[in-house]
C-alpha cells in the first residue's frame, strides 16, 4: 500500500485534530520498512517486555502495535527477536513509546519501527501489563481498532482506514 503522510493530511485536512490526528514528531525511525500503517494494537507496559512477546506470537497481517511504555529511557522493550517474531507473524509496525536495542540487526528486517531511542539493556520479565486500552503520547489518543499510518514524514491515527488495501 502506497501513501504519504502529507497527502493524508492535505485530502482530510477538514478531519485533522478530530478522526484524523497527527503524532508529535518524537520518534526516530528504524527498521527495514520506512512506511508501514495498519491497525492498531494497544498494549501498556512498563520496563518489562513479556506481553510483547505475546502479541507478536499473535497473526498480525494488516496491524500494527502501539507500545506505551510510559516514555522510559532505562531499558529496551523490543529488540532484534521480538522484531524478527513479528515479521514472522505478519505484523506491519510497531511504534514504541520507549526504547528498542539491536538497531543495527532491526534495519535488515523487513518490518516498520518508531521508537524514542535505542537502549542496550534488556527488560525485567514480570507478565505485567495491559492490552487494548486507550494509549495517550504524543498529543494523541491511540484507541485499538483505529488505523496508524506512518512514513518519512510521521506518524498518524485515524478512526477510519485512509487507503484501500
Amino acid at each position: 500500500m502506497s501513501f504519504k503522510t502529507p497527502d493524508l493530511c492535505d485530502e482530510f485536512e477538514a478531519e485533522l485534530g478530530k478522526t484524523v490526528r497527527v503524532v508529535a514528531p518524537m520518534f526516530q525511525r528504524y527498521g527495514g520498512r520506512t512506511a508501514f500503517c495498519g491497525e492498531i494494537v494497544t498494549l501498556k507496559i512498563f520496563e518489562d517486555n513479556t506481553l510483547v512477546r505475546e502479541i507478536f506470537n499473535e497473526p498480525g497481517h494488516g496491524k500494527v502495535l502501539v507500545i506505551d511504555g510510559g516514555g522510559s529511557l532505562r531499558c529496551a522493550l523490543v529488540g532484534d527477536q521480538l522484531a524478527i517474531l513479528a515479521h514472522k507473524n505478519g505484523w506491519e509496525g510497531v511504534v514504541v513509546y520507549g526504547c528498542i536495542r539491536d538497531s543495527g540487526d532491526i534495519n535488515g528486517i523487513d518490518i516498520g519501527v518508531r521508537a524514542l531511542n535505542t537502549h542496550p539493556q534488556k527488560t525485567v520479565k514480570k507478565g505485567i501489563g495491559d492490552r487494548n486500552l486507550a494509549l495517550t503520547f504524543g498529543g494523541v489518543t491511540f484507541h485499538p481498532g483505529e488505523w496508524l499510518y506512518a512514513d518519512e514524514d510521521g506518524v498518524l491515527v485515524s478512526a477510519k482506514a485512509l487507503t484501500q488495501a
